[in-house]
């Protein structure tokens, strides 16, 4: 299952907006609407303590939540 499923899944079970999340994790607010409507696909990529915490904040088996932020960074550079 992808990221933003399992976070759109979980957050519906228990009744949790992206407010109540932020505010038990510690990650932003926009990170975590991003997290949910992009998965590990968007611009906006979890890190594995943000994944950690996640799973923890939503009773989630951290083996479901899928590596997120492994891979080189997207982003080109310039020498000029």
């Amino acid at each position: 299952m992808r990221l933003a499923e399992l976070l759109a899944d979980a957050m519906r079970r228990q009744h949790l907006s992206a407010e109540t999340l932020a505010y038990a994790t510690g990650i932003r607010i926009p990170r975590i609407r991003a997290f949910v409507e992009d998965g590990t696909e968007g611009p906006v990529r979890p890190t594995p303590e943000e994944l950690t915490e996640l799973a923890a904040a939503l009773a989630l088996p951290l083996y479901e939540v899928p590596k997120g932020s492994q891979g080189p960074c997207a982003v080109a550079t310039a020498d000029r």
